[in-house]
């Protein structure tokens, strides 16, 4: 065997040590014996090594003629194979450990594996677990993890192989696990062109935080002796900026799945930082969902909410967040700003993005934040828009096309908000996500199809009027449809049903049309005791309800609670011409009954005066509340009310609620509270049908 050692080298002296020197160093090397547990036989062949070094660096000739060897180009101790094993021992204590495990391990594998039991093996075996440690020990000092760590699994390999040595191979396998949070970071920091270290990288982090019990360290592992919470926080502010932020959004999605609240904070602010920074505002739906389903202690959700109102154009519903903070500095700062409200939310916004948001990823590099920029990107412009239309919100176009000179604040000051119909709508699936990316309910498909078309020509007002049509029309049909038992029984119900729907639709367009060219007439009031057309002029009766304190009139408000059924069963209004009295009962019963059922006291029977699709739609509401285990407390109050519109099957009001509504869970903990100020004014539309009325549908910011 050939050693890459020299005789300077193997004593532990320099090429110009004096003959003293040499004596002294053999002197100590034979006084400090290696004690890990070598055999005598080979002890004894390491000291005649030293004593045959020592000899021939003493002796002026012989170590002339050595020297002029090395001189020629010759390098390494041949060995006889009596005297390897010493000789490996001497490279090892010379400070070459990685070189000497290579060597072992290459003595132990066939051909030349040692006789089993011998003391060559027990040796050889001693000889690679020592050297293995020391050689990764050697690699952590130049900060190579990596290799140290697979200088380590080779070892504890040998050891398993070998079937010996169980208590060093313990003290290899914890050692390379106090060396895994070293060795992710030394494969995640390296060029991102090193593809296969990266993906190696990342699996194991995923599975070292999987191990730990998430990010909060939920879990007992073998990992806690060696990284407290503390310390792995630290870890991990480390390893985030080596990862691009769709590698921390899959990461932090996967945690969250697996039940680490934490991951899904980190995961909300990672989609809004895709979002923001490739400008996605659809990534901002996504982490506003997570937000809210998130119940993080001590955590103050709705200014972080209110900042992606914000991005989204929501001008109003942001403010009512940030109103809504449980922080009261940040609510004092917000009211005695000495600017206007949208200006300190813009403000709070932008900081938010450049401290919290926006920091710590690889491919993400936000010198400045500027929100100017965002909202005159063009696709963030079109997403706005349709967004708008989708929930019926009304949007001044020039603030975001055609200013020569773009301001967020100044086009946001001019933006409407739907705050029933609103962003929870899309989050749901409610509503159809602007682009397609979610199925669209029969009816909604109905309403768009059609308004898309007008839109193109006709002005908003126009397009919301087409809804109420449609939706009117439904009602009819579908209440006709219901209570005309024969048609279920004949055979050709089918094409009675295509003819009447062919003729109700081409009604509808008609009616349409003509509402359309003469929109005055539906202004009209036909209750003549109740309203007076003067000049042909349309008058409408405006209904005050400032005080608050005034009850309902029992006459015109009759709920009865059947204690039995737990159920409000509604008086139908069967009027022609209903007065405002009725028409506010209807509501009214309509508001009572919803709060109380979404927050599980009851269950509800109101067919007799609201349609069946908004019957069936709060039912599924209180069903999906039900899964999050959440209930809700809605607090209405009815302000003011105004008829837009009367004829003898259709019914428009416009009315200005005040509302509040709390989210609680089912122990009773509040999650969030909304209150809109100073109202929520709500368009609600109703149908008359086998002599009596029911509330068709209802639109929200109008």
């Amino acid at each position: 065997m050939e050693l890459p050692l020299d005789h300077f080298r193997l004593i532990g002296v320099s090429p110009s040590a004096t003959s003293e020197e040499i004596l002294r160093a053999f002197q100590l090397r034979l006084d400090k014996t290696p004690d890990e547990g070598f055999t005598y036989e080979v002890l004894s062949q390491r000291s005649e090594l030293l004593r045959l070094t020592a000899d021939l660096l003493t002796d002026p000739e012989s170590r002339r003629e050595y020297e002029n060897l090395l001189l020629n180009g010759a390098s390494g101790l041949d060995l006889s194979s009596n005297r390897e094993v010493a000789g490996l021992i001497l490279l090892w204590e010379s400070g070459s450990p990685k070189e000497a495990f290579k060597i072992t391990r290459k003595a132990l594998q066939p051909p030349q594996t040692p006789a089993l039991g011998s003391s060559r093996e027990a040796d050889l075996t001693l000889l690679a677990a020592l050297t293995s440690r020391d050689a990764a020990i050697e690699e952590q000092e130049k900060r190579s993890y990596s290799n140290a760590a697979d200088f380590l699994q080779e070892g504890i390999q040998l050891l398993q192989r070998m079937g010996k040595l169980g208590e060093i191979r313990k003290t290899l396998e914890e050692d390379l696990v106090s060396l895994l949070p070293y060795r992710i970071l030394d494969l995640l920091s390296r060029d991102l062109n090193e593809n296969e270290s990266h993906k190696k990288g990342l699996s194991m982090l995923e599975n070292f935080i999987i191990k730990r019990g998430g990010l909060e360290g939920k879990n007992k592992s073998e990992y806690d002796n060696y990284l407290n919470q503390h310390e792995f926080e630290s870890f991990f502010q480390q390893i985030k900026p080596f990862l691009t932020v769709q590698e921390q959004i899959d990461l932090f999605l996967e945690l969250q799945k697996r039940g680490s609240s934490e991951a899904g904070f980190l995961a909300f602010l990672s989609l809004t930082a895709i979002g923001f920074a490739r400008r996605k505002p659809e990534k901002l739906f996504e982490a506003r969902k997570i937000l809210k389903k998130l119940n993080l202690s001590g955590l103050d959700s709705m200014p972080l909410i209110g900042c992606l109102d914000l991005l989204l154009a929501d001008v109003e519903q942001s403010s009512a967040r940030f109103l809504s903070s449980s922080d009261e500095k940040l609510r004092d700062w917000l009211n005695n700003f000495p600017g206007e409200k949208l200006e300190a939310i813009c403000i709070f916004c932008k900081n938010w993005l450049e401290n919290d948001v926006l920091v710590g990823y690889r491919d993400i590099d936000f010198k400045e934040i500027d929100l100017d920029s965002w909202f005159q990107d063009r696709e963030i412009q079109e997403f706005i828009e349709q967004l708008e239309k989708k929930s019926n919100r009304s949007i001044l176009k020039s603030n975001l096309q055609s200013q020569p000179k773009f301001n967020a604040e100044e086009s946001l000051k001019n933006l409407r908000t739907d705050p029933e119909t609103n962003l929870e709508d899309y989050e749901e699936g409610r509503l159809p996500f602007p682009g397609g990316k979610r199925e669209v309910e029969k009816q909604v498909i109905e309403e768009n199809i059609y308004s898309d078309e007008i839109i193109k020509n006709k002005s908003i007002e126009f397009y919301k009027y087409a809804i109420e049509k449609i939706a009117e029309l439904k009602f009819i049909f579908g209440e006709a449809l219901e209570n005309n038992k024969i048609f279920y029984k004949s055979p050709y119900s089918k094409y009675i049903y295509a003819f009447l729907f062919v003729f109700v639709f081409g009604l509808g367009l008609g009616l349409l049309r003509i509402n359309f060219k003469k929109p005055v007439q539906d202004n009209e009031i036909i209750d003549n005791s109740k309203f007076i057309s003067k000049d042909k002029n349309v008058s409408s009766e405006v209904l005050n309800l400032n005080d608050k304190k005034k009850s309902l009139d029992k006459s015109n408000m009759i709920i009865s609670e059947k204690n039995d059924k737990n159920l409000f069963l509604a008086e139908e209004i069967t009027s022609a011409s209903p007065s405002l009295k009725q028409i506010k009962y209807l509501i009214n019963t309509w508001l009572y009954s919803k709060s109380n059922f979404l927050s599980g006291k009851n269950q509800i029977n109101l067919s007799k005066i609201v349609q069946s699709d908004l019957i069936n739609r709060l039912k599924k509401e209180r069903q999906l509340d039900m899964q999050k285990g959440i209930y809700k407390n809605i607090s209405t109050n009815i302000e003011n009310m105004v008829i837009l519109s009367q004829t003898a099957s259709r019914i428009a009001v416009s009315v200005d609620l005040k509302y509040t509504e709390k989210i609680l869970k089912t122990d009773g903990e509040l999650i969030n509270e909304t209150t809109f100020a100073p109202f929520l004014r709500v368009k609600y539309i109703l149908g008359f049908s086998n002599n009596s009325w029911k509330l068709v549908d209802y639109i929200s910011g109008v």
